[in-house]
């Protein structure tokens, strides 16, 4: 299967002032929408362990999936994710994953 470039879009909120709150974006190839959202989930829990242990966020992935730019104190809403594919004409299309998709991969 041929890989395609993902954007995951991730809710965040700061958690000592809830009314900031933002979008972490998160961009790289997959073979599916349900591999970007959870390599996207790997790439952010490795980058949060670093910083935590106050080690510098690690850099780009050799697959192209990086989490530059995380906030500490930010929480991030796994639940409310989206998964959009860019094509080749460079357009962006949102995917529609199917209902049982978001019981099996969101925890």
């Amino acid at each position: 299967m041929t890989k395609v470039y993902f954007q995951v879009n991730v809710p965040i909120k700061n958690s000592v002032r809830p009314e900031q709150c933002g979008l972490h974006v998160l961009t790289g190839p997959a073979d599916t929408w349900s591999d970007a959202l959870r390599i996207a989930r790997e790439t952010c829990d490795t980058a949060a362990a670093a910083q935590e242990a106050g080690f510098p966020i690690p850099r780009r992935r050799p697959d192209g999936w990086g989490a530059r730019g995380l906030r500490p104190g930010w929480v991030l809403d796994w639940k409310a994710a989206t998964v959009d594919a860019w094509q080749g004409d460079r357009t962006l299309r949102t995917t529609t994953p199917p209902p049982s998709w978001r019981n099996e991969f969101i925890r």
